[in-house]
């Protein structure tokens, strides 16, 4: 007689509902009743056709997406009694891919439910480390297991589920529209233009050359910034117009992007990171690094913007600057290249 067997046929072993050799608690295991699939060849046949219909419906909902996403116009609402109103184009969208998803997930459940071997078996513990033997036991387990799910012998499941997957992704390329159009040159122009005047972030105030001390930053803008009405077009250009003006001694200005692009020791660089667009504005004196707060990429000021550490792998854009008659900073020309972050059509 087995160790944990007991003359009682409990197949735990149990004696008064409890384990004979650790004296656990345990339940007896109830006797395996056949599913009406496993005995009649109709039902099964049945159950093949409703897991093949639900991986048929998967594939005809993401189909259903792609029409709904491009036909739907993306303005359109719809009012639905209790719920409100809601946009119609989010709501195909949603319904669609969400029942294409679930139809999968159906399907796969209805198939393992009725389909796939549903005896419960005892498997014992066994060393972490497997041996050769194991190993091998694992893979033909593995191999019976796809056997027994008839993944090869059932046709119309196999085709239905592999279409289903093989059109699932397809709402992820769709969507990656709604990210908005490609940069384009939208980033190589800003509103910066020969004559325009430097004038400080959020109180539009005109900067003179002689109120910036030595060491010192300001966070800038052009001045027909406010010009500007429209919010998101305000916007728009203050994030790619912004800068930083930063004053240092002229003997320590190893380079420039441009041979006299600073005044008296003053230079100004766009205040967008060239690595993902992060805004900067952590300036130290002593060393004239710019630092980034996202991803640590640093740029030095002094030797043309360079980047000497992280990510980044353009330099900060310079823009050129002189004064007026009065004194007050003006851009001597736009950028020379493009601010923001690097991407894939930039050369």
């Amino acid at each position: 007689m087995n160790e944990l067997e007991h003359p009682t046929g409990d197949p735990y072993g149990a004696k008064d509902g409890k384990d004979l050799i650790s004296g656990i608690a345990v339940f007896p295991m109830e006797p395996h009743v056949p599913r009406k699939a496993d005995i009649d060849p109709k039902a099964a046949i049945r159950a093949e056709r409703q897991v093949a219909t639900m991986f048929g419906l998967s594939s005809l909902m993401i189909i259903l997406f792609v029409v709904a996403y491009i036909k739907v116009p993306s303005d359109l609402l719809i009012s639905i009694p209790v719920i409100g109103t809601l946009n119609a184009n989010h709501l195909a969208i949603g319904f669609t891919f969400g029942m294409a998803i679930l139809l999968i997930g159906l399907g796969a459940i209805h198939w393992a439910k009725k389909l796939m071997p549903d005896e419960e078996v005892i498997q014992e513990r066994h060393a972490l480390t497997s041996t050769n033997e194991e190993r091998a036991a694992v893979q033909s387990s593995l191999q019976r297991g796809a056997a027994e799910s008839g993944f090869k012998e059932r046709k119309i499941i196999r085709r239905s589920l592999l279409g289903a997957l093989a059109l699932f992704p397809v709402p992820l390329v769709v969507l990656l529209r709604d990210l908005g159009p490609l940069p384009g040159t939208r980033l190589r122009e800003t509103i910066w233009d020969k004559g325009i005047h430097l004038v400080t972030d959020a109180t539009y105030k005109k900067i003179k050359a002689s109120d910036i001390p030595l060491g010192g930053l300001i966070n800038a803008v052009p001045e027909n910034l406010m010009e500007i009405e429209h919010e998101e077009e305000n916007l728009n250009q203050r994030g790619k117009a912004s800068i930083i003006i930063v004053r240092m001694d002229p003997a320590d200005i190893v380079s420039q992007q441009g041979e006299t692009w600073d005044y008296q020791g003053i230079l100004a660089f766009s205040k967008i990171c060239t690595h993902l667009g992060c805004p900067t504005s952590l300036y130290q004196q002593r060393t004239h690094h710019l630092l980034c707060p996202c991803h640590q990429s640093t740029f030095d000021l002094s030797d043309s913007g360079n980047v000497v550490f992280g990510p980044a792998a353009r330099r900060m854009p310079q823009l050129a600057i002189t004064v007026d008659a009065e004194g007050y900073l003006v851009a001597q020309s736009g950028f020379n290249e493009p601010v923001g972050p690097s991407f894939w059509e930039r050369g």
